[in-house]
């Protein structure tokens, strides 16, 4: 969808959705890397290729417990007529000096165990009788129970075909494959991989520490008690919740009173453990917009270490908007409106993409799908805005249904959405049965 033209409103140029995220986008650089160890860089993304340094399974070892046998000795074994084979003793996983299993012989083995020399085949444990004598009458207790010099015997009532439960050597991955490529995020997966090679540590950038401020004199902490004129400040755990999801390590700050000098404070205080700073409400133009009193000075340039600037944008919800930077690493600074729906919306259109450019993902936008409109009225939108309006999405019949209201206040409506339906700005209603783009949030 090609955005239009900025607007000019008078006195406020109106900006587009997409000009807003190209510059933030613009201004957000990847992380730099460094080296992590395999638990702490879950969540980050691989700046190199690794390769295999020697093969995965770094030898031939068995798939299950039972008898390490030659082919032949098992041909034409039966339930009436077993092989019946001398034990030889015993493998188990990590063993270094292994038996050699001649004619007539077997090796009792256990899972994961080397395959010893001169075995061809495993049978499994229940295709015998558990073996007599040596101590293994007992089903695969340690044959070194027996008293020493004591022969053991197994009878196999099956017989097994050539490698039979045999993991062969490299059949996961060999030495000088590529095991995972650089722009990898690292999930419980691939940390396995990385460990079952031998990696103790890996080269990535590291997750964004985000820190989200909430504003209002009005914010009361969940679990404390309402007073007149008071609500729970819902915004910051959403945000910081959000930005988990995203792939981040958040930190919320308590809700800021509507005083500029304690946000400023607050804000540089929060300096020494963020990469990018995210705050909700007071950025419109009301008198206790809080946030831009406080930071229209760095947009000014009075204000050592930064840029600020403070927009209308031609969407809905979310209309005002605040990015610039922040201090004297130029942290950058989102500010986004206040009402739940508006700054939820804000964050996933903005924010989410600035904490995956950081991470140096190459996608950092939510997918977006073609759905059908599946609803009993058109949708409204106002002219010129794009309009993100929360739905649920259902994918085997490709439709997408209203839920709740437009109203920016509706949390609850929020909460049984998964994602967001997007009328265009130069179209005002949309009917049911008709096709519109739809953000999957999940």
């Amino acid at each position: 969808m090609t955005s239009p033209a900025p607007q000019d409103t008078g006195r406020q140029r109106l900006w587009s959705v997409d000009e807003h995220l190209a510059d933030i986008l613009a201004a957000v650089r990847p992380l730099e890397p460094i080296e992590l160890q395999l638990l702490d860089a879950q969540g980050c993304v691989l700046v190199e290729d690794v390769t295999v340094p020697v093969a995965l399974p770094p030898f031939d070892n068995s798939s299950m417990d039972g008898y390490a046998v030659r082919t032949a000795d098992v041909q034409g074994a039966s339930e009436e007529f077993p092989a019946v084979l001398t034990v030889i003793g015993d493998v188990a996983a990590g063993s270094g000096e292994l038996p050699t299993v001649g004619p007539g012989q077997a090796a009792r083995i256990m899972t994961g165990a080397p395959l010893p020399p001169g075995a061809e085949a495993v049978v499994p444990v229940e295709w015998t009788d558990g073996g007599t004598g040596g101590g293994a009458a007992a089903g695969m207790t340690p044959a070194s129970a027996a008293p020493e010099g004591a022969a053991g015997e197994v009878r196999v009532h099956r017989p097994a075909a050539a490698r039979a439960h045999v993991r062969a050597r490299g059949s996961d991955v060999q030495a000088g494959d590529l095991a995972l490529a650089a722009g990898t995020v690292l999930g419980p997966p691939q940390i396995a991989l990385l460990a079952a090679i031998g990696r103790g540590t890996v080269r990535v950038r590291p997750r964004p520490r985000v820190v989200v401020l909430s504003t209002g004199s009005e914010l009361v902490q969940p679990g404390e008690a309402l007073t007149a004129g008071t609500i729970y400040d819902s915004n910051s755990f959403a945000l910081a919740a959000a930005a988990k999801d995203a792939g981040a390590i958040a930190y919320r700050v308590g809700a800021v009173a509507d005083d500029a000098d304690t946000l400023r404070a607050t804000i540089e205080d929060q300096l020494i453990r963020a990469d990018l700073l995210v705050t909700t409400g007071g950025v419109s133009v009301g008198a206790y917009d809080v946030v831009k009193e406080a930071l229209t000075a760095v947009g000014e340039g009075d204000v050592d270490g930064g840029r600020m600037e403070f927009r209308k944008l031609a969407m809905q919800p979310g209309k005002p908007q605040g990015f610039g930077s922040i201090g004297p690493d130029h942290t950058p600074l989102l500010a986004l409106p206040g009402n739940p729906v508006s700054s939820y919306v804000s964050f996933e259109l903005f924010v989410r993409p600035a904490i995956r450019a950081l991470m140096g993902l190459p996608d950092v936008s939510r997918p977006v799908v073609r759905a059908t409109l599946k609803a009993d009225r058109p949708l409204g939108s106002p002219a010129g805005r794009r309009q993100f309006l929360r739905g649920a999405y259902d994918a085997p019949t490709g439709t997408v249904a209203p839920v709740g209201g437009s109203g920016s206040h509706l949390i609850a409506a929020l909460a049984h959405a998964d994602s967001l339906m997007v009328v265009p700005e130069d179209v005002t209603s949309v009917e049911p049965g008709a096709e519109l783009d739809v953000v999957l949030l999940g």
